[in-house]
């Protein structure tokens, strides 16, 4: 089925949980008509260019042979428009050929680019990532030769993380990076995972990698960040021959089949250091960090995608008896379960949508808020949500592309009708950048206990607030109270959390990461409902009728997954052994 972008729930989303008083004074020149002419622009480029590679790319995929590797077909030519378009350098620092627009704006039209083709939008999303990192620790040279052209798409950034010894354990890369008495470096090692490590659709990739010095510790503190590129860069910013770099395979995958996936070997290539010996880590994180979010909003975007198509084959696909209106046959969008799924896969899609964008906000205004105060309180709320956007919008993604073939019934195990594809996609996305029970594991060690738990219950209290407005307005009453218990649930379990730091906490970090996400969730969804409030459109009443459905069949059941979650980890420690003997 063809794609429509979802422009008009990505521009209320905005509108009403993306703090727009706030980031106006940010953006001054930024009004909703600048906002709705972007999200409709970046939406007819996703629909015509994107989408109808998408089914390709699944099936044809990207290809190595002699040790190069070409993009599914037809990808080179949607990458060249989508960066001649300005697409690769929205929120950009105009200084290096960006457009200064804000982080929400860019994940919006990311958003749309990845329920487009995921596979795809990989490429483009790992060169922000890139781009964040250079613009904040880049060298002087990397800023004037390499940042303008990772801002224009000329060429394209990747993350060298991980090794085939260390999975996500990174204290123990081996790479070296030996000086070679220049000033610069050269790496020796092998690097897996690496997605669109290698390809022929932009003119060079910059690779960020993570080496060991000979003389660097032992642990992450001997860790340091490299830049080496597939070819070496002149000091006029041209390009001169290959750098002794190469892919040596790329990965048969479950889904995301376009985006190639290198095992990348590193032969004494050359490479610069980006930032400070032994500051790798910190430095690559500002990178993750970005990854992350984006990847939350990959969540979103084929939830997006595997609900559109789940909603068409229900308006087309007649079986049974209707219950309300008595036809036979009836599109199976006419009984109860079916239309409940597809509306709770809208409200869960609308859900971790508000949470990524106004991550995003927060990141902004971390950066730009007139004041010390604003930027502090903005800084820490965003470090607490960015777990949150990745792992509970990842998890919505499966979770709603696994609803979107049970709507299908038995054609949706059939890969022609497109519906497998979208759930393959989509299970990567709670793996990589950093696997969701290690957000779950930052959220419960790092970000919670933040001000000795203040963030925490600053963000409840709003949320307190709210319910009260929601109770008090009749239609939106019964979400008021559900939200309120939501809020307290979660306030409570953060009390818990900080009394038993080790690990209990740590066994209760992935259903307190789900606990908060559900009822942030149904916060979002509230504001949005209350913004709609009273409005004859049909279109606003339905966000009412989804706030509503997300407080009886998710905010519901918060009280109780908080309480589950006070248990403990006695078990794990002391009987899981005879608990998982066979």
């Amino acid at each position: 089925m063809s794609f429509r972008a979802p422009v008009r729930d990505l521009a209320f989303a905005l509108q009403t949980v993306g703090h727009p008083a706030l980031l106006a004074r940010v953006f001054p020149d930024l009004d909703a008509d600048t906002v709705r002419a972007v999200l409709q622009a970046a939406g007819g480029f996703v629909e015509a260019e994107l989408a109808p590679l998408n089914r390709r790319g699944d099936i044809e995929g990207a290809r190595y042979e002699n040790g190069r590797v070409t993009a599914a077909p037809g990808f080179a030519e949607a990458y060249r428009a989508f960066a001649a378009g300005g697409w690769n350098s929205l929120s950009a620092d105009p200084g290096f050929g960006g457009q200064g627009l804000p982080k929400a704006l860019e994940l919006a039209v990311f958003e749309m680019v990845h329920a487009a083709n995921m596979a795809f939008g990989l490429c483009p999303m790992l060169t922000q990532a890139a781009i964040e990192a250079l613009s904040q620790h880049g060298t002087e040279r990397q800023k004037r030769l390499v940042l303008p052209r990772l801002v224009s798409g000329e060429w394209t950034g990747t993350m060298n993380l991980t090794e085939p010894q260390a999975g996500s354990d990174l204290a123990a890369l081996t790479t070296r990076a030996e000086p070679d008495g220049a000033g610069g470096f050269r790496l020796t090692g092998q690097k897996i995972f690496i997605t669109w490590g290698d390809h022929d659709v932009a003119d060079n990739i910059c690779h960020l990698v993570l080496a060991r010095t000979p003389d660097a510790p032992p642990g992450v503190k001997g860790i340091s960040l490299f830049l080496a590129s597939k070819r070496l860069v002149n000091e006029d910013g041209s390009l001169g021959g290959p750098n002794d770099l190469r892919p040596a395979s790329i990965e048969h995958k479950l889904g995301i089949h376009g985006s190639p996936t290198c095992v990348m070997l590193y032969e004494g290539a050359r490479a610069e250091l980006v930032g400070e010996l032994g500051q790798g880590l910190p430095h690559m994180f500002v990178m993750m960090n970005a990854a992350r979010l984006q990847v939350g909003v990959q969540g979103v975007a084929i939830a997006e995608r595997a609900f559109q198509q789940a909603l068409a084959f229900a308006q087309e696909r007649r079986q049974g008896r209707a219950v309300w209106s008595g036809d036979y046959p009836a599109p199976i969008y006419a009984h109860p379960d079916v239309r409940r799924t597809l509306m709770l896969m809208k409200a869960k899609i609308e859900a971790a949508r508000a949470i990524c964008l106004t991550t995003g906000v927060l990141a902004d205004l971390a950066r730009l808020a007139e004041t010390q105060e604003e930027r502090a309180a903005a800084g820490a709320r965003q470090e607490l949500l960015t777990p949150i956007a990745k792992a509970w919008s990842t998890d919505v993604g499966v979770e709603v592309a696994s609803l979107g073939v049970q709507v299908h019934g038995g054609m949706g195990f059939i890969e022609e009708t497109g519906a497998a594809q979208h759930y393959r996609d989509a299970r990567i996305a709670p793996i990589y950048e950093g696997a969701n029970g290690i957000q779950a594991n930052d959220l419960v060690g790092r970000k919670a206990p933040m001000a000795d738990g203040a963030v925490v219950r600053e963000l409840c209290a709003e949320m307190l607030l709210t319910a009260q407005t929601l109770t008090d307005t009749e239609e939106l009453a019964k979400l008021g109270r559900r939200l309120a218990q939501g809020a307290a649930a979660l306030e409570h379990a953060t009390d818990w959390l900080l009394a038993h730091r080790g690990p209990d906490a740590l066994a209760a970090a992935t259903p307190y990461l789900k606990l908060a996400g559900d009822v942030i969730g149904g916060w979002m969804l509230g504001r949005q409902a209350l913004a709609a409030a009273g409005s004859p459109d049909p279109w606003l009443k339905g966000k009412a009728a989804l706030a509503r459905l997300y407080a009886s069949q998710v905010l519901a059941q918060a009280p109780a997954l908080a309480d589950g979650l006070m248990d403990g980890a006695e078990d794990l420690e002391a009987t899981a052994a005879e608990a998982l003997t066979g």
